[in-house]
């Protein structure tokens, strides 16, 4: 056991900044509850066009890692597409090894860097290539007496850790820094198996992410669209939770639902990450879709009529994409797993999305996102790079 003191004027800010993060993540479930209509269900007739098999739902809890959910997902899809029998892979697992390398990044950093719950795709591609994976009943990372995730408390300890250390009292660090950030994480989640059973047999988080798991984390590909980079390359996507610096492919706006289309049709579900933050994202009646008119601009009775059935879209341009990334309407705050395609009544497509806050909306924890709503807000997706068309991943060089 480490023990360390610091300043209770330090641990008290930290404690506001990391339950500020927990409640940011309550606070925008509860704001896609508003706008929401009774009869949204029964106005919107969805017929299925491809579904493609996955995992059951699962819940986050108070904690940002719907990037850690949606990509484990994703994985679990991925095992079913290659034959494989799908296992709930260990969504915290993932996080707390990504939280570890986090916190050398900030302390290399000088803190320069974002902390808190969020993450990106890469981070459980990059720590299912240095840690392996394991199976959920392994690894719950409940190990304070809840039965949901609730990070507030942890994320606030392990911010006070990291900003004692990058103020280097001793005027040069010590190595034992890390040895109490990690003390921390491990009193919350738990420490890692270095072997475990699993269906009779003994394996190591590496043997298990290799043969049960059995995905090549190379073999997966970030891409994005921005017009201030150049097309057909790579770009680093200057977004908080992207601490590591990853970089991402970018493409032509309308490129994102055509890779997305293809491989939906070839059967690989796509991880997405974007923006849920607009009055037009509602998770009850769980549609999302980009109205013709801004929503400060909507008459009351056009407010609430906004769920009542399908309406017109705005046609998203590479310029109001590219502007809503400047001017912070588009921010990178949640990630889902693409599964298939529906239809309404009026024949428009949509994405069939699964989100990891329970199954607590009208479609027991999935949504329709339209394509219009993709092309806006979608900040980067993750993907095998066989799904994408060979047109695009030629001028890509995957």
């Amino acid at each position: 056991m480490y023990k360390f003191k610091l300043k209770p004027l330090l641990i008290a800010t930290a404690l506001l900044v990391g339950m500020s993060v927990t409640f940011a993540q309550d606070n925008l479930i509860n704001s896609l509850k508003i706008n929401a209509s009774d009869n949204s269900k029964a106005l919107f007739k969805f017929k299925d066009v491809i579904n493609l098999e996955n995992t059951s739902v699962k819940t986050q809890g108070s904690s940002g890692t719907c990037w850690s959910y949606s990509a484990n997902s994703f994985i679990e899809s991925e095992m079913i597409r290659m034959g494989r029998k799908p296992v709930e892979i260990s969504q915290i697992f993932s996080a707390r090894n990504a939280y570890v390398e986090k916190g050398k990044m900030y302390v290399r950093m000088h803190g320069a860097v974002t902390l808190g719950d969020g993450g990106a795709f890469h981070d459980v591609m990059n720590m299912f290539k240095k840690y392996g994976a394991v199976p959920q009943s392994v690894y719950t990372g409940l190990n304070y007496g809840t039965e949901k995730n609730k990070f507030a408390e942890m994320a606030a300890l392990m911010e006070a850790v990291l900003a004692a250390t990058v103020k280097n009292p001793n005027g040069e660090l010590t190595p034992n820094w890390e040895k109490a950030y990690t003390a921390v994480i491990d009193s919350y989640l738990g420490e890692i198996p270095k072997s475990f059973d699993f269906n009779g047999k003994k394996y190591t988080p590496e043997t298990f992410a290799k043969e049960i798991v059995g995905i090549n984390a190379d073999d997966y590909v970030e891409i994005s669209s921005l017009q201030e980079y150049p097309y057909y390359s790579k770009f680093t996507l200057l977004v908080p939770d992207n601490w590591s610096f990853d970089q991402v492919y970018n493409v032509k706006m309308n490129e994102l639902t055509e890779i997305i289309d293809n491989a939906l049709k070839n059967g690989y579900t796509v991880a997405w990450a974007g923006d849920v933050s607009e009055k037009s994202f509602s998770w009850k009646n769980g549609v999302a879709f980009v109205p013709e008119k801004k929503f400060d601009e909507m008459t009351t009775e056009e407010k609430a009529d906004l769920f009542n059935g399908p309406k017109k879209e705005m046609v998203v341009t590479e310029e109001n994409r590219q502007k809503a990334f400047n001017n912070y309407t588009t921010t990178d705050d949640h990630g889902m797993h693409i599964v298939g395609i529906s239809k309404d009544q009026n024949g428009k497509e949509y994405y069939i999305v699964k989100n990891s806050w329970g199954a607590t909306n009208e479609y027991k924890g999935y949504l329709c996102m339209t394509k219009e709503f993709v092309k806006y807000k979608t900040t980067d997706i993750m993907l095998h790079k066989n799904a994408i068309p060979s047109t695009i991943a030629k001028k890509l060089g995957v």
